[in-house]
């Protein structure tokens, strides 16, 4: 695949080997096609990526992780929030929580009514199923042969069956499935999986296509800019190892950088909103007005209380414990270090008349050091995380400058809509119902964050603005439609450019109500279909 001194040439130009990436290289690699994964990361050799417990430790690790970090807004207490984004092969899915859920069917036949054509929920379900493995369920939503194992919890606390118990007591049904036919309710977690290790994109979808000789991987190759003639994209330039270079798309070029680095390099190769192009000194290729708008994200909240009477995960992440749960780990597969961030779930409505859940709790018998972002508490506890799983909220991710390597202006714009106020204090209201249930209240000494004492909805708003944070899941700043801020069309293509498309989490139109990781892994299968069958209708 060389072309003539440093560049290269493919079929298709895949930026980014991430959770989209890596599906994409390996799909449009197995028919023959030429294809170059360019990843600004290194390979994922870190031990702690493949140890599920050892997300902790990625999530500030440089060595893996973009570490960005969001502007200081008013309506967080001009706190700025760490966003951890993989930088690795396996981009976030080799650094994330490892939970597996799809999100609520109203999710995806909400984008088909914005315009999203062959978006249904009926209409992604198919890749859905081809990319996973699963057999806890008989259920026929499921998918039994994909590349990415999805198994249930391997090791399972009491404190998550006394959680199940409680939200029960609090009126929440049981979900046998919560990516089965109802999505409602509460739940035991799933994870993707490989054997006892992490099971990435990296470690699935692309250790099938290593071997292949139609497959470059380039790792440390930070693209720089995208190469146009005219209207239509025609390759990406490159730095790797301190020298520039370029690669040459005989067919496509497809942006998978992420809903950050997506838009950012479509910003900074001319292709954007052209006067705040023109502002920064980037001249316009082509305008777009809605590259970096329509950010979305879940913001959540802690709820935690002190435990008695049962184990938590605090107690045996460290000493004579901590080496026992390894040794069980490396005989057994099983035990602590195969728990990812969050054991059982629960999704319900704020209100009545809602047609799906807004609301999302994540229990896990741990708690955390509210001053030590990622680092547990020395004492036991327990904590629901409160997710605002339908956020109105919309914030940019916007070029500061036309140098690629200086990081883009990153405003989320969190609780600027009063509703998410709104659902977020329905949330706390809904996991204090579940703490107090018996089940889990006699686990309990008492709150510990925010407080028994804030009750008040002033005090409450007050906890939110001051210590909620990201869970991670932030889409959408390259959306999919038809309306004129839409950047790509329903096929993934650029609106407006020819031989470009973007295929990650930037292209919903709408964030899904649950975790981004599986969605996306679709979004990019679904992709891939598409791209091979516009190939052989020529």
């Amino acid at each position: 695949m060389r072309a003539n001194g440093t560049d290269l040439e493919a079929d298709y130009v895949i930026i980014g080997a991430g959770s989209a990436g890596c599906v994409l290289a390996s799909r449009l690699s197995e028919d023959g096609a030429r294809v170059v994964l360019l990843e600004a990361g290194p390979t994922d050799w870190h031990p702690m990526i493949h140890v599920p417990a050892g997300v902790l430790k990625l999530l500030y690790n440089p060595l893996v992780n973009w570490n960005y970090a969001t502007d200081p807004e008013p309506g967080t207490a001009g706190r700025q929030i760490h966003w951890p984004r993989g930088r690795v092969l396996g981009g976030s899915s080799s650094i994330n929580g490892m939970l597996w859920i799809r999100g609520n069917p109203a999710d995806y036949d909400g984008w088909s009514q914005m315009g999203c054509k062959g978006w249904s929920f009926d209409e992604v379900l198919p890749h859905f199923k081809s990319i996973e493995r699963y057999a806890g369920s008989e259920a026929e939503q499921r998918g039994r042969s994909g590349p990415i194992l999805v198994e249930d919890y391997r090791t399972i606390l009491d404190l998550t069956h006394r959680f199940v118990d409680a939200a029960q007591q609090a009126g929440l049904p049981l979900t046998k499935d919560l990516n089965g036919p109802r999505r409602e309710g509460v739940g035991y977690s799933q994870m993707s999986r490989n054997g006892r290790f992490r099971g990435s994109t990296a470690r699935t979808f692309l250790a099938q296509a290593k071997g292949r000789q139609n497959l470059r991987i380039e790792t440390k190759a930070f693209a720089t800019r995208l190469l146009f003639e005219g209207k239509r994209c025609i390759g990406v330039a490159f730095r790797q190892g301190g020298h520039d270079k370029r690669v040459k798309a005989a067919r496509e070029v497809i942006l998978s950088g992420g809903t950050i680095n997506s838009p950012h390099l479509l910003q900074v190769s001319g292709v954007g909103p052209a006067e705040h192009l023109r502002s920064i000194g980037v001249a316009v290729v082509h305008e777009l007005p809605g590259v970096g708008a329509n950010l979305s994200d879940h913001y959540t909240v802690r709820i935690s209380h002190r435990v008695k009477g049962a184990v938590s995960i605090n107690e045996l992440a460290r000493g004579m414990r901590l080496a026992g749960e390894v040794a069980k780990w490396l005989t057994t597969g099983r035990g602590a270090l195969t728990f990812g961030v969050s054991s059982a779930q629960v999704f319900a409505r704020s209100r009545e008349g809602l047609a799906s859940p807004d609301i999302q709790l994540l229990f896990s018998p741990a708690s955390y050091d509210q001053n030590k972002f990622g680092a547990l508490e020395r004492e036991p506890g327990m904590t629901i995380a409160v997710s605002i799983a339908r956020p109105e909220s919309r914030g940019t991710i916007m070029a500061k400058s036309p140098d690629p390597f200086v990081r883009p202006s990153l405003k989320p714009n969190y609780l600027s809509v009063a509703n998410d106020v709104r659902v977020s204090l329905a949330g706390i209201a809904l996991a204090r119902r579940v703490f107090a249930a018996p089940a889990l209240a006699q686990h309990s000494v008492a709150e510990t964050t925010p407080g028994p004492g804030v009750t008040s909805e002033a005090a409450l708003t007050d906890y939110i603005r001051q210590q909620g944070t990201t869970l991670y899941h932030i889409a959408g700043t390259c959306k999919m439609g038809e309306d004129p801020m839409a950047v790509v069309d329903s096929r993934l293509k650029v609106r407006g450019i020819a031989g470009l498309r973007v295929i990650d989490a930037s292209v919903m139109p709408a964030v899904t109500t649950a975790n981004t990781n599986a969605p996306t892994i679709m979004i990019a299968e679904k992709g891939a279909a598409m791209i091979r069958q516009d190939a052989a209708a020529g």
